[in-house]
C-alpha cells in the first residue's frame, strides 16, 4: 500500500491525466457525433457504455504497450513517436479527423462506433501513457494507469469544453502539454534496455543509469519538442501565403 504513496506514483498519475486530457479531446467529439440521433433516453446510456468500453480498450492496449516497452529499441521507437505527437500538438493539422463518423439510431450500434473510432484514434495516448507509467515503477505501472484513466474520464466527458476554453484561452497550457510529451520521450529513450542493460547487446555502448541523466534527457526532449514545433508553427502561416 505504501507505494501508492510515493511522489512517483502521483507525478505518474497527474502525467497521465494530462495527456488523457490534452490528448482526448477528440474522445468528446467522437461521443457526440456517434450518439447524436440516439433517442434523448438512451443518448446518455451511449455515451456512457461507449466510453467505458473505450477505456477498457485502452487499459488493454496499455497493458500489451508496457509489455512490449521492455523490447531492445522499442522505447526508443516509442520515444521518437511521442516527439512527433508532441510537435503535432505544437502545431496541429487542418485536417478533419471526424468526417467518417457514423452517428446511430441504435444504442449498441452508437457503442460499438464509439469503441472502434476511439480504437483508431487512441495510439498516441496508448505510447504516451504507457511512458508515463514506465518512470513509476514497474510494482505498480497499471492500477496507476486504470486509476489515471478513471480520473479523467469524467473530465473528458463532461468537462472537456471547458478544457477546450481554457487551452484556447491559456495556449501555454498546450505548450506544457508538448514539452511534456518531450519529457517522457527523453526518459523513456534512456531508460530502453538496448541502451542500460549489460546483459542486452552487450556489443553495444551502454549508458550509466543514473537519475541525473534521464532528468537532462526529459528536460532535452521538452525542449527539443517545444523548439520543433514552435519551428513547425510559425512555418503554417508562411506555407500558407506562398499558397495563397
Amino acid at each position: 500500500m505504501e507505494q501508492f504513496l510515493t511522489p512517483a506514483f502521483w507525478l505518474a498519475v497527474g502525467q497521465i491525466i494530462m495527456i488523457d486530457i490534452l490528448l482526448g479531446g477528440d474522445n468528446a467529439v467522437v461521443i457526440a457525433l456517434a450518439c447524436r440521433k440516439l433517442p434523448t433516453k438512451q443518448r446518455t446510456q451511449g455515451i456512457i457504455w461507449g466510453t467505458v468500453g473505450a477505456i477498457v480498450l485502452r487499459v488493454i492496449l496499455i497493458f500489451f504497450a508496457l509489455t512490449l516497452l521492455a523490447i531492445p529499441f522499442l522505447k526508443l521507437v516509442g520515444a521518437a513517436l511521442l516527439v512527433w505527437i508532441g510537435i503535432k500538438l505544437l502545431a496541429p493539422q487542418d485536417d478533419d479527423d471526424h468526417g467518417n463518423i457514423q452517428a446511430s439510431d441504435k444504442l449498441w450500434a452508437a457503442v460499438k462506433t464509439v469503441i472502434v473510432a476511439d480504437f483508431v484514434m487512441s495510439l498516441d495516448n496508448v505510447i504516451a501513457i504507457a511512458g508515463a507509467a514506465q518512470g513509476a515503477g514497474e510494482q505498480h505501472q497499471m492500477p496507476l494507469v486504470i486509476f489515471g484513466l478513471l480520473v479523467s474520464i469524467p473530465i473528458i466527458v463532461w468537462g472537456s469544453q471547458l478544457v477546450i476554453k481554457l487551452m484556447d484561452r491559456f495556449p501555454v497550457v498546450i505548450t506544457l502539454g508538448g514539452m511534456l510529451l518531450g519529457w517522457i520521450a527523453g526518459t523513456m529513450a534512456v531508460s530502453d534496455p538496448a541502451v542500460i542493460d549489460p546483459a542486452t547487446l552487450s556489443w553495444m555502448p551502454k549508458l550509466p543509469e543514473s537519475a541525473t541523466l534521464r532528468y537532462a534527457a526529459g528536460i532535452a526532449g521538452a525542449l527539443l519538442v517545444l523548439a520543433w514545433g514552435k519551428w513547425a508553427a510559425a512555418r503554417k502561416p508562411q506555407a500558407a501565403g506562398t499558397a495563397g
